[in-house]
Formats: structure tokens, C-alpha cells, sequence
């Protein structure tokens, strides 16, 4: 359902969905994963939806990962796997839009953020926008197998291993350079920019597009690990007290210690 923690607006030829929590640089809770896929629906039922675009409030993040708080509910190394198997069901979903998807990209769009927009069909982002899957310096978990795939498709396994490996963020150039974003475009501008890329997309013949979309993740599919073969590697991460210490460490601000089990 769509919450106050995004908003949906119609506009055809687009529909545009927002992360709506600025405060907490939109950082995703459950709700807003769900108002997520409902937006997928909904653009997808609607004819005269050509493009869906995503983005995030405030100027400052795209959407800064999935609220850590919610972490604290883990139990077992299966809640792991749970959360893990409905993100990937999640971006499945964004994934499988009929319509192409764009991400608007302002600030920061790290872990699940960065998930999202590399499972758009383009990113736009502005120059002081930073990218990453920081996991290995603050929580201590994995990317599903699908999410993991996707990125190495994106920008290959040596530029993917680099910035899982290092936790480091990558800023727009470097990201524009590995083909991470599509586009950069000034900060007040970017909207304007968006649109204009929204616009040109939705003048073209709508059936061609998406043939071209599917085929492309067809494709893509053909090479990409499913969630059971990756489970056992999601288990390990979740059911780890590096992940309860990553965990405690990040809603405490302090620097984790690792110990490899």
C-alpha cells in the first residue's frame, strides 16, 4: 500500500513514485518496499503510463538502504534468508515493470538503494551523488544472488568486487565511468533532465520498448544465481555474530569489530 513514507503521483505519460522519508535520508521500511511493488502494479495496469520514474525526497539520497533498525528482529540465520528472498522478490518485481524505469538519483543511493537503481533501466544522477554496498565495513551480511548479479552485469565482476570488497562509495564520474549511472545532470536540473529522458521514451512505439526490455532481462536472467544457490552464503552472513555486532555497532555509531564468526 502507499504510505505517507512515499508518495505516488500520476502524470502521464509518467508515473513517478517518491521516497518519502528525508529525515532518515528515505531509508526503507517494509512499508515502503511494499508501496514499492504496488507502484510496479500500478504502472503496469495503467495504459497510459509510458515510464515509471523513481526518486527520493529532500535532495540529499536516493534512499539510503533498508532502516536498520529492523534488524533487530532477527532471531536466526533464516530471518536472514527471509528478508533476503522478499528484497529479491522486491526488485524482481521493479525488474519485471512492462514500462522502463528510471531512477532520479540525488545524494546518496547505498545498499538496497543502490539495489534499486541498478534494478531501473537507467540512472540519472547528479554530481555529488555517491553510490556503494558498504555491507563489508558496517553490517556484515550479503546481497542476494539476483542483486549480486545484476551489479556485476552492470559494471563487470572486477568494478563489483572492488567496491563490495573495499565498502567504499563511488561518486557520480567514477560511477558514470563503469556505467553505474547512464547520465549526470546539475542538481537543479536534474528533474528537468529526467523528464526530458522520460519524455523522449514515451514519443517512441511503446511495443518496441518493450520487447527490447524484456528480451534484455531474458537475457540477463540466463546468467543470473538464484536465491537457493546463494542461500547458503546468506546464511552464513545472517546467522554470524559479525552481523549482530555490524548490526549493533551501526545503530550505536561506533566502528564494528570483527571477528570471522
Amino acid at each position: 500500500m502507499i504510505t505517507t513514507e512515499t508518495i505516488f503521483e500520476l502524470e502521464p505519460p509518467l508515473a513517478i513514485l517518491t521516497f518519502n522519508r528525508p529525515e532518515a535520508r528515505n531509508a526503507m521500511t517494509w512499508a515502503m518496499y511494499d508501496a514499492l511493488v504496488e507502484a510496479c502494479d500500478r504502472a503496469d495496469r495503467d495504459d497510459s503510463v509510458r515510464v515509471l520514474i523513481l526518486r527520493g525526497a529532500g535532495g540529499k539520497a536516493f534512499a539510503a538502504g533498508t532502516d536498520i533498525s529492523q534488524f533487530q528482529q532477527f532471531k536466526t540465520p533464516q530471518d536472514g534468508v527471509d528478508y533476503e528472498q522478499h528484497i529479491a522478490e522486491v526488485l524482481d518485481r521493479l525488474e519485471r515493470v512492462a514500462k522502463p524505469t528510471l531512477a532520479q538519483i540525488e545524494g546518496v543511493a547505498v545498499g538496497a538503494g543502490c539495489a534499486i537503481a541498478v534494478a531501473c533501466d537507467l540512472r540519472v544522477a547528479t554530481p555529488e551523488s555517491t553510490f556503494g554496498i558498504p555491507i563489508a565495513r558496517t553490517l556484515g551480511n550479503c546481497v542476494t544472488g539476483a542483486a549480486f548479479s545484476r551489479l556485476v552485469d552492470l559494471i563487470g565482476p572486477g568494478h563489483a568486487k572492488d567496491v563490495l570488497f573495499t565498502g567504499r562509495l563511488v561518486g557520480a564520474d567514477e560511477a558514470h565511468a563503469i556505467g553505474l549511472v547512464d547520465r549526470i545532470a546539475r542538481a537543479d536540473a536534474i528533474g528537468a533532465a529526467v523528464r526530458e529522458l522520460a519524455a523522449q521514451i514515451a514519443s517512441n512505439a511503446p511495443l518496441t520498448i518493450r520487447a527490447t526490455k524484456e528480451m534484455t532481462r531474458r537475457l540477463l536472467a540466463q546468467r543470473r544465481l538464484s536465491s537457493s544457490e546463494a542461500r547458503d552464503l546468506i546464511e552464513m552472513c545472517y546467522g554470524s555474530a559479525d552481523f549482530k555486532e555490524g548490526v549493533a555497532a551501526f545503530l550505536a555509531k561506533r566502528p564494528p569489530k570483527w571477528t570471522g564468526q
